[in-house]
């Protein structure tokens, strides 16, 4: 079936980001059509290539979930050769995203001052840690270490046990999506001016971003917000509640909402009871409230009270394992999940573009690459260079390819092609 172009048809990306931040910045890039280089070391590759198990064909299931629709080249960047290599592909790309600690791009002669003096017109986007200046400039940015820096970690999890990590790497994914954001305002700006520019990020004024309330309930109060579990500071009923065989989340977001509830719950006097009336009255007496409808939610299962609160009006779901959530029906409706064939695991299912154009998400166009899938095809395509300096370069360990055993035939298979 033939696809329309995706909107960022004709952009290349030029993509020197691993691990999590970057690449979940380049994947939807990818998906909306960019065609995304992905720059990996020889050998290695990626980190997360080895974060695993389970593989699939070779391939971590965590490496998968981030880069799909783009290709793979590796280049050795500790060589004289590779950096010029790197720097003639980095010249004639529309974006350059990179997340190397502060001065790493300068030392290999490929920071955005270097670049934007040959390629103008460049978007040269800088994702690190702390950013690149101040005290923290140098330390590496591991997602779980800013989330405890910044405070997230300091109010996910319930108030009587420790800390707790958020379950994926939201910050990573957020800054990766407010870096693809800023890519693309960038290159609308672009389009008016002329000229590109740097732009940068840091997981940690992401992560102080994200503090959204509880940053303003200290900045405008003067308040500390503690650990809530699934429960919200300011809103009463609205978290978790205990059926007989698990828990289900109510959201009784406003008086009116709470009336309801009361009524599904067969308690219709709460409603006017003076300590639960109103929401500053419900904040004020949560636990008792909390303690009284769990008293009721109990004596029945969760598929009863769903059926219920949803003919009640009152907004209620189940607390999904992720094998559950993924076999939602919503999920096929929307197209959340694709099959493609990969070179070495064969038929895989992975997470596809959620977000529509035109009513329809765009789809995985290639699989995730294997290492250096497309280093001799880049190098043709984007430089010119022939077999004879392509087999110097193989042979010399400035770059490396995927073996040919290992590529796929089907003219369908590559970037770009119709389906």
């Amino acid at each position: 079936m033939f696809m329309p172009p995706g909107v960022l048809d004709g952009v290349t990306v030029l993509d020197f980001s691993r691990v999590v931040a970057g690449p979940y910045c380049t994947m939807v890039l990818a998906d909306y059509g960019a065609d995304v280089v992905k720059v990996e070391r020889p050998g290695a590759g990626d980190d997360t290539r080895a974060w695993g198990p389970p593989f699939a064909g070779g391939e971590s299931a965590y490496y998968l979930a981030v880069n799909r629709n783009k290709r793979s080249i590796a280049l050795d960047l500790g060589s004289a050769a590779g950096r010029r290599l790197a720097l003639d592909l980095a010249t004639r790309a529309d974006v350059v995203v990179e997340n190397f600690r502060a001065g790493t791009m300068a030392r290999l002669g490929l920071d955005y001052a270097t670049v934007a003096a040959a390629n103008p017109r460049v978007v040269y986007c800088s994702i690190s840690g702390y950013g690149s200046r101040g005290p923290r400039r140098d330390e590496a940015g591991y997602d779980v270490m800013v989330t405890g820096r910044a405070g997230l970690m300091s109010i996910t999890g319930y108030p009587d046990g420790p800390p707790a990590k958020i379950g994926v790497a939201a910050l990573d994914q957020a800054t990766g999506l407010a870096a693809h954001g800023a890519i693309c305002a960038a290159l609308f700006a672009r389009e008016r001016s002329g000229r590109g520019q740097h732009v940068e990020l840091s997981l940690f004024a992401t992560a102080i971003g994200l503090l959204l309330n509880a940053g303003s309930d200290y900045l405008v109060g003067g308040r500390v917000m503690g650990r809530w579990g699934t429960a919200h500071p300011s809103i009463v009923p609205y978290q978790g509640v205990a059926a007989r065989d698990g828990y289900i989340l109510v959201g009784a977001a406003n008086d009116r909402l709470f009336r309801r509830l009361c009524e599904a719950l067969g308690q219709p006097r709460w409603a006017d009871d003076p300590r639960y009336a109103t929401n500053r009255e419900r904040v004020r007496h949560r636990d008792e409230l909390v303690a009284a409808i769990e008293a009721v939610t109990r004596q029945r299962e969760v598929a009863d009270w769903l059926a219920v609160l949803e003919q009640a009006g009152v907004p209620a779901t189940p607390i999904n394992t992720i094998d559950q959530a993924l076999a939602d029906p919503q999920v096929a409706a929307l197209g959340l999940v694709q099959e493609v064939d990969h070179p070495t695991a064969g038929p895989i299912r992975l997470t596809a573009p959620y977000v529509q154009f035109g009513g329809a998400a765009p789809p995985i166009r290639h699989p995730p690459p294997l290492l250096g899938e497309h280093t001799e095809a880049v190098l043709r395509e984007r430089l010119g260079l022939d077999s004879a300096a392509i087999a110097d370069l193989l042979a010399a360990g400035v770059i490396a390819q995927a073996p040919a055993s290992h590529q796929p035939s089907a003219v369908g298979d590559q970037p770009g092609a119709e389906e």
